[in-house]
C-alpha cells in the first residue's frame, strides 16, 4: 500500500474535494482526508469520467480505426491517429514505409508536439508560474497572462498556431485529419505548403528557446521552491533509437531507475506485455501500469517530457541537447525529479520538435510523391507505439478474417503516469498542506502538480469489464456516513 493512498479510519476524518481539477483536459477530482489538526491522512486523484473506447472499437473495420480513435481527444488526436495507423500498417500487411511517407508522418507528429506543448505551457500552466500559485484566482488564467505578459502570451498563441498549420498541411485538417493511412500517406506536400512552413520556422525555434530560458531563470531565482516542489524519486520510460537518442515517432522501449540505471533497454514495443502489466484499483477508472519484474509497489514510472528526456542518452538536435544538458546538470549527473521540472523538459522538447521540423522542411524527400509501401501478407495482431506529447502511447489490436477488430488495448500516456501523478499530489500535500489552514491558494498547489504532467484524463479511462464504482453517502457537513464499492 502506498503512503497516503488509504486512511486507516476514513470515517473519522474531514473530507476536502477539488472538483473539478481545472486547466486540464478531461474531468478529474482530488479528495483529501484530514483530521481535526489538518494533518493529511489520504490523498487520491480520481478520474471520474468514462470513455470506454477499447470496447467501442471492437467490431469496427480495421481501416476505420486510425480516424475513429482520434475522437478520444481534441488536443492530441494526431498521437492516436499515428499510433493506430502504425499498428494497422502491419495488420494490412504493408512493409516499411517509403522515405517520403515516414518523413511526412514525422512532420505531422512534430507539429503536434509544438502545438500541444504550447497549449499546455502557455495557456494552462503559465498562469500559475508567471502570476503566482496563490495569486488572485479570478486573474490566474491566460487572459491574466496576456494582460501582464503580452509578448509571452502572443508567442504562446503563435507557437500553437504554427504547430496546427503543420498538422493541417500534412493531415488535411488541424483537428481529426486523415493524412496517415495503413501503408503510408494519402496526401503529398506541395512546394507552396513547404515554403509557407519554412518561412517561419526559425522564429519558432527562437521563441521556443526563449521560453526554455525563461523557465530556467525562474528555477535559478528560487531553486528552493522550483527544484523541489513535488519532488519524489521514480523510474522513467520512453522510446529510444538504437543509438539511445530520444525518438518521438518510432523506437524501442527503455526504462531506467531513479538514478538513471538501466532496467530494460531496446525492448521491441510489440512485446510490451512481457515487461509491463496493468493494475485496477477500485477508486479510479484509470488503470495503474507498472514494470512487471519490479511489481506494483516499486515498478511504477514516469513518462512524458521529464521521463523520456532523462531515459534517453541524448537529443539528436544541437540546441535542444544543449538545454537538456543544462537541466540535467542540476542533478550532478543523476536524473532530476522535481515535479515542476516537467515544464522545463517540455519546453526543451518544443525546441527539439521545431529543430526537427526545420530539418525535414529542408529535406528534398519531403516533397516526394511515392507515398505507399509495398504490400505483403495480412496479420491478425499488431501493436503501434508512439511518444505522444504526454508520454508513451500504446495501441494494441487483433483483427479477424472479416477485417473486424476483435480486441483493443490502449495504454495512454496519462495512464502510464497515473501512479506518478498520485505520488505528486501526495508529496505536495505533505509539503504544503499538512497541518496548515487550507486556503484556495494551497489547494491550487495540488492542481499545479497535476498540471505539470499535462494529463489527458478523457483519453485515459478504459477500465471496462472491471469498472470500479464507489457510492458515498455524505452528510450536510461533508462527512462520509457510508460508502459502498464495487470492482
Amino acid at each position: 500500500m502506498f503512503a497516503l493512498e488509504t486512511a486507516a479510519h476514513p470515517e473519522n476524518l474531514r473530507r476536502i474535494a477539488i472538483d473539478p481539477v481545472t486547466r486540464v483536459e478531461g474531468h478529474g477530482k482530488v479528495t483529501l482526508l484530514l483530521d481535526e489538526n489538518n494533518k493529511v491522512h489520504q490523498v487520491r486523484l480520481h478520474i471520474v469520467e468514462f470513455r470506454g473506447f477499447e470496447k467501442f472499437i471492437e467490431g469496427r473495420p480495421y481501416w476505420e480505426v486510425p480516424v475513429t480513435v482520434q475522437r478520444l481527444c481534441g488536443i492530441c488526436p494526431v498521437s492516436h491517429h499515428l499510433a493506430a495507423v502504425k499498428a494497422m500498417d502491419q495488420i494490412a500487411g504493408y512493409g516499411p514505409l517509403t522515405p517520403t511517407a515516414e518523413k511526412l508522418r514525422r512532420l505531422m507528429h512534430y507539429g503536434q508536439m509544438v502545438q500541444s506543448h504550447a497549449v499546455h505551457f502557455f495557456h494552462l500552466a503559465s498562469p500559475d508560474i508567471l502570476l503566482g500559485f496563490d495569486s488572485d484566482f479570478t486573474r490566474r488564467n491566460i487572459v491574466g497572462v496576456a494582460l501582464d505578459h503580452p509578448e509571452i502570451a502572443k508567442q504562446g498563441v503563435l507557437l500553437r498556431k504554427y504547430g496546427q498549420e503543420v498538422i493541417r498541411h500534412t493531415a488535411g485538417k488541424r483537428v481529426h485529419g486523415t493524412g496517415a493511412i495503413p501503408g503510408g500517406m494519402n496526401k503529398a506536400l506541395s512546394l507552396a505548403e513547404r515554403d509557407e512552413m519554412a518561412k517561419d520556422i526559425d522564429q519558432m525555434i527562437a521563441w521556443s528557446l526563449g521560453a526554455v530560458h525563461m523557465v530556467k531563470q525562474l528555477h535559478e531565482t528560487n531553486p528552493g521552491f522550483y527544484n523541489v516542489f513535488g519532488e519524489f524519486r521514480s523510474n522513467m520510460m520512453g522510446l529510444v533509437r538504437p543509438d539511445g537518442a530520444l525518438d518521438f515517432y518510432h523506437g524501442a522501449l527503455r526504462a531506467v531507475d531513479a538514478d538513471g540505471g538501466t532496467i530494460f533497454d531496446q525492448v521491441d514495443y510489440a512485446t510490451y506485455q512481457q515487461v509491463l502489466e496493468e493494475e485496477i484499483k477500485p477508486w479510479s477508472y484509470m488503470k495503474f501500469p507498472h514494470i512487471k519484474s519490479l511489481g506494483a509497489e516499486n515498478g511504477w514510472y514516469k513518462v512524458g517530457p521529464l521521463g523520456r528526456v532523462q531515459a534517453a542518452s541524448f537529443l539528436s538536435t544541437p540546441l535542444a541537447e544543449a538545454e537538456r544538458q543544462a537541466m540535467m546538470a542540476l542533478g550532478g549527473g543523476k536524473p532530476v525529479h522535481g515535479t515542476l521540472m516537467y515544464h522545463w523538459a517540455r519546453l526543451i522538447e518544443v525546441v527539439h520538435a521545431a529543430e526537427m521540423i526545420r530539418d525535414l522542411l529542408n529535406d528534398p524527400e519531403i516533397l516526394g510523391l511515392d507515398l505507399m509501401a509495398d504490400k505483403g501478407p495480412r496479420r491478425h495482431e499488431a501493436v503501434g507505439v508512439i511518444e505522444a506529447p504526454r508520454g508513451t502511447l500504446f495501441h494494441h489490436y487483433r483483427v479477424d478474417d472479416d477485417d473486424l477488430v476483435t480486441y483493443c488495448n490502449l495504454i495512454v500516456s496519462t495512464t502510464n503516469n497515473n501512479q506518478a501523478m498520485n505520488e505528486a499530489v501526495r508529496t505536495v500535500a505533505r509539503q504544503y498542506l499538512d497541518g496548515r489552514v487550507i486556503t484556495e491558494g494551497l489547494l491550487n498547489h495540488i492542481e499545479c502538480a497535476i498540471r505539470a504532467y499535462d494529463p489527458c484524463l478523457s483519453c485515459a479511462t478504459h477500465a471496462l469489464g472491471k469498472m470500479p464504482m464507489t457510492v458515498e453517502l455524505v452528510d450536510p457537513a461533508g462527512q462520509v456516513i457510508s460508502s459502498l464499492s464495487k470492482g
